[in-house]
């Protein structure tokens, strides 16, 4: 069969759907394990007088280790088999899901106590460490992916498909804040946060056993046509190391991104993290399921947004995701300085849809900003790249979390879409800064075959 046909061939395509469709319910499902956590906090702040700053330092070191986990992973996947890099992570995180629900229990075996100061202190530093344990392991999620993305999509195709694979964050975040928004109000337990997302993901492990494969060369299929690199000349463990310091760690492509993903972030997890508490305790006073659903549907339009920005970027400018992303950036920041200077008046529906138009058009460079990356890097550092972008991303944590929590015990939640709007101008400008750059790293058969 000629290479360049393959991606043409019903055998290839169907495989190609299968990885897509699969890998994004099983990585939606780390959502479950991880983003509950939101929904315990004001709970756990009612019930035992825990402040947002404490649960502000437990969110960014989850966040940093996360980001670590990400870095890490990055580069094992790019030489790891995806299928049972993926499943064993999800299952450690199910499993500490399940301790998570017995943190009370632990807490009075440690302090000797049922309440008090010790009880809550003994708490809080077992959740800090089961939840930096479960984010070393969350961090098992969307590297092998990246990677079966990059081996199984054409660099021409990158940008839809990936687009269409990212609603997998949206699903997940999604479906998991309307479960627990309605797990609360029915039940007010904040233990079922952690043992009925534990229970789904032990079930998502399964599905991806059972589904996923890794490279199309796993099932018999031809690689990629037109995805040739330096490595494929030298690929051992010393030729895949001058390849990732070239592709990865010495282009400047990629600090760019990165450095502009961190900003994307800020506004995210601003919004995800922060969002269940700012909608009850702020100034409408939200109950916890209408608060879910907000953030839910938050998640369902940036699900819209990331199709459209994947659409735009390879059918309206060829590929060059970079440019959506500088526009959508610029959109969101006029979004968000309207919920600041209308935040008195805007109402509970009037914020709902501009949060709503807010996400459609954030989640398109959440998405897309990875995509530059990994056809920068290419196919054989994709996940290296991604993951040193994952790095920097979850360095917000540190404003988000812990800065975010302190400010608004301070200050309250007034200036935080004023400060959020900024934050998204800075991340427009700087990736505008790579408007004209080459679509991809790969060698072309009219380009010389450069060493690395």
């Amino acid at each position: 069969m000629d290479n360049k046909d393959l991606t043409h061939t019903k055998t290839f395509q169907s495989w190609q759907w299968r990885v897509i469709i699969c890998s994004m319910l099983g990585y939606s499902v780390f959502y479950f394990v991880r983003k509950n956590w939101s929904f315990v906090m004001p709970l756990l702040g009612k019930e035992y007088g825990i402040t947002n700053t404490s649960f502000g330092i437990i969110l960014t070191l989850m966040g940093l280790i996360y980001g670590v986990s990400k870095f890490l992973n990055g580069f094992i996947a790019d030489r790891a088999n995806a299928r049972w890099h993926m499943s064993i992570g999800l299952l450690c995180c199910s499993l500490i899901n399940i301790l998570l629900g017995f943190s009370d229990k632990m807490a009075a075996l440690m302090s000797g106590e049922h309440a008090g100061t010790a009880f809550v202190a003994a708490m809080v530093n077992i959740f800090a460490v089961l939840l930096v344990l479960n984010n070393i392991f969350q961090g098992t999620g969307f590297a092998p992916c990246n990677r079966l993305m990059t081996h199984w999509v054409p660099p021409t195709e990158l940008a839809t498909k990936m687009s269409i694979w990212n609603m997998s964050h949206s699903i997940g975040a999604g479906l998991a804040s309307v479960m627990c928004g309605y797990i609360i109000k029915s039940t007010q337990d904040w233990r079922l946060c952690f043992w009925i997302p534990a229970a789904i993901a032990a079930g998502g492990v399964l599905f991806i056993v059972t589904t996923l494969r890794d490279t199309p060369k796993s099932v018999g299929l031809p690689e990629l046509p037109n995805t040739k690199t330096a490595l494929d000349e030298n690929d051992n463990a010393e030729g895949y190391k001058k390849f990732v310091v070239k592709m990865v760690f010495k282009n400047p492509v990629i600090w760019i991104l990165a450095f502009t993903d961190l900003f994307v972030y800020i506004v995210r997890f601003a919004v995800l993290d922060w969002g269940p508490t700012f909608l009850q305790n702020g100034t409408h006073h939200l109950p916890a399921s209408l608060a879910g659903w907000t953030v839910g549907i938050f998640e369902v339009c940036g699900c819209l947004g990331m199709l459209f920005g994947g659409f735009v970027s390879d059918k309206l400018f060829h590929g060059r995701a970079q440019r959506v992303c500088a526009i959508e950036m610029f959109i969101v920041a006029l979004c968000l300085f309207m919920l600041w200077l209308f935040r008195h008046s805007i109402g509970a529906v009037g914020m709902l849809i501009l949060l709503s138009v807010a996400g459609f058009f954030l989640y398109g460079p959440q998405a897309l900003l990875g995509v530059v990356a990994s056809n920068q890097a290419t196919k054989k550092a994709a996940s290296s790249a991604v993951g040193l972008i994952g790095l920097c991303s979850y360095a917000s944590v540190i404003f988000t979390g812990a800065g975010l929590g302190w400010y608004s015990d301070k200050y309250g939640w007034d200036s935080l879409f004023l400060i959020m709007t900024f934050v998204a101008i800075l991340g427009g400008l700087l990736v505008a800064s790579i408007w004209g750059i080459k679509k991809d790293g790969y060698i072309h058969e009219e380009e010389p075959s450069a060493k690395s």
